[in-house]
């Protein structure tokens, strides 16, 4: 069943240590673009940065080389942004 709307799900798990999973639904085809940010808004990885079918997906994230703390991800496809907030615990 295709979503109805864009979304950008939570990671699971949350905290992680040292990857975790990110969801995200479209309901149409389009480029679809994920970072992950630093708390200083610096860009530490590019998870995707592709063309996606409608439909949901998932991306792993692996943070082993980063530090302990909080990072936001954000995702942009056609108009649509959101971003989410999750925290790396080592």
């Amino acid at each position: 069943m295709l979503p109805e709307k864009f979304f950008l799900g939570q990671n699971y798990p949350n905290p992680f240590n040292p990857s975790t999973n990110i969801s995200f639904g479209i309901p149409e085809a389009s480029h679809v673009t994920l970072n992950v940010y630093n708390s200083l808004g610096e860009e530490v990885a590019q998870l995707a940065n592709r063309e996606y079918s409608a439909g949901s997906h998932s991306v792993s994230f692996d943070a082993s080389g980063l530090s302990s703390g909080v990072y936001f991800y954000t995702m942009r496809a056609g108009k649509f942004s959101t971003s989410q907030k999750m925290l790396l615990q080592k």
